[in-house]
């Protein structure tokens, strides 16, 4: 992408945050755009159209570039701008690229070619003199990605949005068909007039946070290109896997992912009278299960500490065990399955006999927002120069945070319990 139509971008960005602040202000208080605001917002409006015209004509000019393979210059002159269209541009491993960069980083020894490419834009140097830092290739990265979305990893399991710049705005209704505001329905007599409502939408931004991981690696180590080109990349999505599941379920908010089960939206289930301490008993899994929003549980997953899973075993309805092992019940049920949804056993969960032990979740109750393009990774070999190391750094955005910020009350009459999309079993010390 070209620095021209990364400004357009940047600046298109802004635009559209400035329309989104003024709308939300708007909805905040509860009422319609003013005059001066709706003509303010109508004068952004037409900056944005612009500003995407301009960027439609700067990429349309780069195609045709990239088409006839040259870019004019001067007086006839062209410059070759070939893309490389390699993912791996040229190294067969991951491990054979950190060598190479070693290498470079060597007084007097010469630099391989595949890391001083001639093609723009791609993974070149990084920058230049002190910083001498390199692009890990898109291929390498792309695997450390899909390391950190496999099973264990709870995004896939969020409505989640993967955006190109750095904050989403989503509209939201809370409030449920029986709710005395928001859209209504009405029963209506012959010839009588209709009764009218109007939706009560709110506002949720979400905002990228860093993640990120800078390994330091030894030149010792490099050396090792094959050891290393297996150990690194899981290394690093082991641990942006684990920070991001540790704050989808406790995030603070600060500076992180609100968690779910840190949140007002989260419902305790207390434990039963007499209930012996560090037990968990069948009639905590059904009120439990009472708890979650109705509808959810095709979506629901148990989250419990491994510790509990004896006493989980051990529990029956009648002759009925409500736990199996895996490859008994339900197929892909991760650790087994709990009242006929997937059970994970997880170290994120509380110890037994304490808040959280054991949780239901339906993440299709939180929101995500995740980095177009995945994991950011670039090297650096003077950061820890006096170390004799070369600094490996891998950057992950996200936020997130539960759809709903408080459980849901019942209709009237119908029961004093709220339900949410996230339960927890209550302490029993």
């Amino acid at each position: 992408m070209s620095k021209k139509i990364r400004e357009l971008k940047a600046r298109k960005a802004t635009l559209v945050q400035q329309a989104a602040d003024i709308n939300a202000a708007a909805s905040a208080a509860g009422r319609d755009l003013t005059d001066a605001e709706a003509q303010q917002f109508d004068d952004l409006k037409a900056q944005i159209s612009g500003v995407n015209k301009q960027i439609e004509n700067e990429e349309f000019l780069a195609e045709q570039q990239a088409a006839l393979g040259a870019e004019v210059g001067g007086e006839g002159r062209f410059i070759s701008v070939e893309e490389n269209s390699d993912p791996r541009r040229g190294f067969n491993s991951f491990g054979e690229f950190c060598a190479s960069v070693r290498t470079a980083g060597i007084r007097g020894a010469a630099t391989d070619g595949r890391l001083a490419a001639a093609l723009p834009g791609n993974y070149a140097n990084e920058s230049s003199g002190a910083d001498g830092g390199y692009l890990i290739p898109p291929e390498f990265s792309a695997e450390i990605w899909r390391m950190s979305m496999e099973d264990g990893s709870l995004i896939p399991m969020t409505a989640n949005t993967e955006i190109s710049g750095n904050s989403m705005a989503f509209p939201k209704d809370e409030t449920t068909p029986w709710s005395p505001d928001g859209v209504q329905a009405y029963w209506r007599a012959e010839g009588a007039p209709a009764s009218a409502s109007k939706p009560k939408f709110d506002l949720d931004m979400l905002r990228l946070h860093e993640l990120m991981v800078l390994v330091p690696v030894t030149n010792e180590l490099l050396a090792d290109a094959g050891a290393l080109g297996s150990y690194l990349p899981q290394l690093a999505a082991d641990r942006i896997m684990w920070r991001a599941n540790e704050a989808i379920l406790f995030g603070t908010g600060a500076g992180q992912p609100m968690g779910c089960l840190n949140s007002n939206a989260l419902i305790t289930v207390a434990k039963e009278s007499g209930q012996t301490a560090g037990t968990i008993t069948q009639p905590n899994i059904s009120k439990m299960r009472s708890r979650l929003k109705a509808g959810e549980l095709k979506n629901a997953v148990w989250l419990g500490n491994p510790d509990i899973i004896p006493a989980l075993e051990a529990m029956t309805v009648g002759q009925i065990p409500i736990f199996l092992p895996p490859n008994t019940g339900m197929r892909e049920a991760y650790d087994g399955t709990l009242n006929g949804r997937p059970f994970i056993a997880t170290e994120h969960a509380n110890g037994l006999g304490a808040a959280g032990d054991l949780s239901l979740v339906s993440l299709k109750g939180y929101r995500t927002i995740t980095k177009a393009g995945g994991i950011e990774s670039a090297t650096s070999m003077h950061l820890y120069f006096d170390s004799n190391a070369m600094a490996f750094r891998f950057i992950f955005r996200m936020d997130g945070q539960p759809i709903l910020k408080q459980p849901i009350q019942p209709p009237a009459g119908k029961g004093s319990n709220t339900r949410s999309y996230f339960v927890q079993l209550g302490a029993r010390a």
